[in-house]
């Protein structure tokens, strides 16, 4: 058997595989979760970049195949949910977001003393 027919017969890793996807739909039909097409097309940056916050904290090295792929269906199942109860706005994965609403260090005021008025 050649080295390329093994390689295109041989399942790819669910985690080869999403870094190859295209788009946010592929992320979800690759690890088979369904969503509406209307919150994905608002919300589809911040549910990825959320689960890529989500997948952080996992550990996937070493794992059967069928057990990552699981664990990652359940962190985009999450991610999904976080936006299915909230909005992008609420929930702020993006730091422009986040700034936007952080709170505003009170300018110190300018010290000028009476001897630099000369």
């Amino acid at each position: 058997m050649s080295a390329s027919l093994a390689t295109t017969t041989e399942p790819a890793d669910i985690i080869g595989q999403l870094q190859r996807a295209g788009s946010a739909e592929e992320f979800f039909q690759l690890l088979g979760v369904d969503y509406d097409p209307k919150l994905l097309n608002v919300a589809r940056l911040h549910i990825l970049k959320r689960m890529g916050q989500y997948l952080a904290g996992e550990d996937l090295t070493g794992l059967p195949q069928g057990e990552a792929a699981a664990r990652c269906k359940a962190v985009l199942e999450r991610a999904y949910a976080d936006f299915l109860a909230s909005s992008p706005l609420d929930q702020r994965v993006f730091k422009v977001l986040k700034d936007a609403v952080a709170p505003k260090s009170p300018r110190k005021a300018a010290f000028v003393s009476l001897d630099a008025l000369k």
